[in-house]
């Protein structure tokens, strides 16, 4: 019979568990066994890996996490990693993987199949909804709707004791979340990695909601925005500090406009509990199509989502360029932010 291996890799987030189960009603319908291929990459480097049926997926569409266990291991730093690889698959019997990650883990993948290791489908995964290729990956709105009720519950202590309240969000390279959500929440000041950031301005539209009777602020800022004392990202850089721009920035608040300013950094609980409506969808939606691309050859593809539609696009394309906040939505967030 005709196999088909699942990994899920890198970091994990709401709506894995969706595209798992997916995969596994789909597969057994178009007549493939299903096998789980355990804690990402190291999984096939260490043959740890179960088969599927539909009674080992149930209940699990709710689920955060992944019943599958995840990790970070990069096969290719190691040749021999890469040969236990190919010999596992062989031994297994698969037909292809269905890996499941971000940019990393899909570009390991991309890889493999590149060196004739594996044949490989991709589905995008990315918190930060910085794969390109695709509008949405799953997790994203999970993300945007925690970081969101988060910043709702901030304004009311916010308001009550006078401050300015900082929320730092996830966002490495890209400030999705931190856009979303801040426009979402009603945030007074969006800092993120794409923009340039001026501290002498946000302390400025700080001090003008001050004179206009408005005693606190709310300040979203991605983990990936560079600050520094004299208010400008280097241009073309790629230098970040992560875990401790919202401490640096409500710091330089406070000292430069004598405000009481309070940090919240939201990290990892971003990543945790049950998926959203959309995400559980849209990973199902995946799933589904994956096992589809599989059954078409469409080998280093990775399913995408597009105008609401699902199709595929080319694996190299979204693991080589990430995809930057629109520009429009950005606008949009600085008509409601201070000026």
């Amino acid at each position: 019979m005709k196999k088909i291996g699942i990994l899920t890799g890198g970091a994990d987030c709401p709506g894995l568990n969706a595209v798992i189960r997916a995969v596994v009603y789909k597969g057994m319908q178009e007549g493939y066994v299903i096998t789980g291929i355990k804690n990402g990459w190291q999984g096939l480097i260490d043959n740890d890996t179960r088969v599927l049926d539909t009674r080992a997926v149930s209940g699990i569409l709710d689920r955060g996490g992944t019943i599958l266990g995840t990790s970070r291991i990069d096969p290719m730093e190691n040749p021999e990693s890469v040969e236990k690889i190919r010999e596992n698959y062989k031994r297994n019997g698969m037909d292809a993987v269905i890996a499941v990650g971000g940019e990393v883990t899909l570009g390991i993948a991309m890889q493999l199949q590149k060196q004739g290791v594996i044949k490989v489908v991709g589905i995008p995964k990315s918190i930060d909804n910085a794969l390109s290729g695709t509008d949405y990956a799953f997790g994203f709105d999970t993300a945007v709707q925690i970081a969101t009720e988060q910043i709702d519950r901030l304004h009311t202590t916010a308001e009550s004791h006078h401050r300015i309240m900082v929320i730092e969000v996830m966002g490495q390279f890209t400030g999705w979340i931190a856009v979303e959500a801040g426009l979402a929440g009603g945030a007074d000041v969006i800092l993120i990695p794409e923009m340039k950031v001026d501290m002498a301005k946000v302390c400025e539209a700080i001090r003008n909601r001050h004179r206009r009777g408005k005693s606190f602020s709310i300040v979203v800022i991605a983990e990936g925005t560079e600050i520094d004392a004299l208010g400008v990202i280097p241009e073309g850089s790629e230098k970040r500090r992560f875990g401790s721009v919202g401490e640096r920035l409500a710091k330089m608040i406070e000292d430069a406009t004598g405000y009481e300013t309070r940090v919240s950094v939201l990290g990892y609980i971003q990543r945790g509990g049950s998926p959203t409506a959309f995400d559980r969808i849209l990973g199902t939606r995946f799933g589904v199509k994956s096992v589809e691309l599989v059954k078409e050859g469409k080998f280093g593809h990775m399913v995408s989502y597009q105008n609401n539609k699902i199709r595929s696009v080319d694996m190299e394309g979204p693991v080589t360029v990430r995809k930057h906040v629109d520009a429009d939505l950005f606008q949009i967030a600085k008509v409601f932010c201070a000026e």
